[in-house]
């Protein structure tokens, strides 16, 4: 469901995608993510949405971060918060959902093609706000772990799913053996 001559730009929500990637039993090169969108389009626009613990002196995601940074990506990123729950575990909690939704809104003018990597539900609203506005909009995520990584209403509300475990042998890579700092929210 690609033309190649439309304008693409990738809204890729970190955690969101880190999730479902690790259900799957993979990693994501992004280096091949994003040979792969510009392959399949004009891509105008990869950016990449993830909170950062600022008072770290080491966070396992700057890395990643810093080579996004200087390999193409539009990197978006806001400190995160941390607290602990009622259980008395320490949390970290930073959701970028309104930095996506606003950018993309923005960029809606300019572009013919939205991808969207996330399954959060909530982003329904923006994908139905960014049809009005004649953009198709392709969601990644996966049905296939257990749960579904992936709400039913937005992948209802999609011009297009597109299944991340099919893209697996184009994307993906062997799992690290650490767990990264995504695995909050």
């Amino acid at each position: 469901m690609f033309y190649r001559d439309e304008r693409l730009a990738l809204f890729i929500d970190g955690s969101n995608l880190y999730a479902a990637a690790k259900s799957l039993g993979f990693d994501i090169d992004y280096k091949l993510l994003r040979q792969e969108f510009m392959r399949r389009g004009k891509l105008l626009r990869a950016f990449y949405y993830t909170a950062l613990l600022e008072n770290d002196e080491y966070s396992p995601i700057r890395p990643l971060v810093d080579w996004l940074h200087y390999n193409g990506f539009s990197m978006v990123t806001k400190p995160a918060k941390e607290y602990t729950d009622s259980m008395g575990r320490r949390k970290v909690k930073g959701n970028m959902d309104i930095e996506l939704t606003v950018d993309a809104l923005e960029l809606a003018d300019h572009i013919d093609h939205a991808v969207l990597f996330s399954g959060d539900g909530d982003f329904r609203p923006l994908v139905a706000a960014l049809q009005r506005k004649g953009v198709r909009v392709s969601v990644v995520s996966t049905i296939r772990s257990q749960p579904p990584m992936i709400a039913d209403e937005l992948r209802r509300q999609a011009d297009n799913f597109i299944e991340l475990e099919e893209l697996k042998d184009v994307i993906g890579r062997p799992p690290r053996e650490f767990d990264g700092p995504e695995d909050r929210e």
